[in-house]
């Protein structure tokens, strides 16, 4: 169906707020990667080696994929209440394998420029889709299924840390795909490995969770009723991030480390594990997150009228953001005397391990980077209210 239609968008303002506001923040963490001078070599989470605001460059990006993920959840369940259960189910099923393979296919691509795909990264679009094959799958039993389900793997995989890993390598192997994952490398051959990142279950939880505050955000429920659970929830959920880091005994693999330096122990209070995402980690990012639903709920001004544009079309901005990034990283390679010898580099070509520039000018390009983005997602934008061709709903 190629035919224009009139605007019919009932988007929720305050979801594309948030959602914005993170893509924004995660193109830093990328910016970074690619053009900071220290980010092959150095760990800017590090409280023994870091500066201030390079640990708050890193730490705020920490913010973006559990808020996307949490956000998945919740439109899957806006997106469910068009449809019957067995149509819901089908459609997250066939999105989530779609996004398994745009994340091996084109996401690796972004990343890596290696046409070769001698090494394939899997990280939060690949958590994303197998979550939704989850979702797809408990939501066809039942909304509480999938709530209880949510609770049960967000508060609960640390548990696995508390035990050795398995001597078997290939249960050890599925325990870390699914659980444990960081930076778990798989060998496919001799010249082609693939990365694991994202554990799948700890974020599939998160998603899980996303979904089931979906009831809140039902056309007939009331607002004030919505923003008075979400300022509850995001209230406690930071509440209880505080009460877990001060215990130090549970929801972090590893503990809180004590300093005799004020600064760097309030670095290390905050200096929480994101491979997996801990329990921890998820009570510091997602209590913040709900709290700004909350406050954005009738919250329209110019800055979260753009950061709703950027937030409408997430898929869209995921994608270019990554290949513009990293074809002005083959303009600033050439530009500063690398030679083509240099290119071949794991796990990104043209990013050798001394190169790159100070965090300003890595501020520079992020944000010459997402304001040139602007305009195509605001088109993009558009298009999407606009038109009902079937592929629109998987991007």
């Amino acid at each position: 169906m190629n035919a224009e239609l009139p605007n019919r968008s009932k988007r929720i303002l305050s979801i594309d707020i948030l959602r914005g506001l993170v893509m924004i923040i995660m193109a830093l963490d990328h910016t970074r990667d690619f053009f900071h001078i220290d980010a092959m070599t150095g760990d800017p989470l590090n409280p023994d080696t870091t500066t201030g605001i390079l640990f708050f460059t890193r730490w705020i990006t920490h913010f973006c994929a559990p808020t996307f993920v949490f956000l998945s959840g919740l439109s899957a369940y806006l997106s469910a209440q068009n449809k019957t259960r067995a149509e819901a189910s089908l459609f997250l099923l066939k999105r989530g394998l779609w996004l398994v393979f745009i994340e091996i296919a084109v996401v690796s691509l972004g990343l890596t420029f290696n046409l070769q795909y001698n090494f394939i990264i899997l990280q939060v679009i690949w958590a994303i889709g197998w979550s939704m094959v989850f979702l797809a799958l408990m939501s066809r039993i039942s909304y509480q299924i999938v709530l209880i389900s949510g609770f049960a793997l967000v508060f609960g995989h640390n548990i696995f840390n508390l035990f050795p890993a398995p001597e078997n390598q290939t249960t050890g192997l599925i325990l870390k795909v699914f659980f444990t994952a960081a930076g778990t490398v798989v060998p496919l051959s001799a010249t082609h490995l693939v990365g694991v990142f994202y554990a799948i279950l700890p974020w599939t939880g998160i998603m899980f969770l996303g979904y089931g505050i979906g009831v809140w955000f039902n056309k007939n429920y009331n607002i004030e009723r919505r923003q008075r659970n979400l300022l509850i929830t995001g209230s406690l959920t930071v509440l209880l991030f505080i009460a877990l880091r001060l215990i130090n005994s549970y929801g972090d693999p590893a503990p809180r480390k004590e300093y005799h330096d004020l600064f760097k122990n309030v670095l290390s209070f905050f200096n929480v594990s994101k491979y997996p995402p801990s329990l921890q980690y998820t009570c510091m990012t997602l209590g913040p997150a709900v709290l700004i639903l909350a406050f954005t709920e009738k919250l329209n001004n110019r800055f979260t009228k753009i950061a709703s544009v950027y937030g409408a079309v997430p898929f869209f901005y995921y994608i270019i953001h990554f290949y513009l990034l990293h074809t002005i990283l083959v303009i600033a390679f050439f530009a500063t005397g690398h030679s083509a010898k240099e290119i071949v580099q794991v796990p990104f070509l043209f990013r050798p391990v001394a190169f790159g520039f100070s965090l300003p000018i890595v501020y520079l390009i992020w944000f010459g980077v997402v304001a040139s983005l602007y305009l195509p997602c605001r088109w993009f934008k558009k298009y999407k209210e606009t038109h009902r061709q079937w592929w629109l709903s998987y991007v």
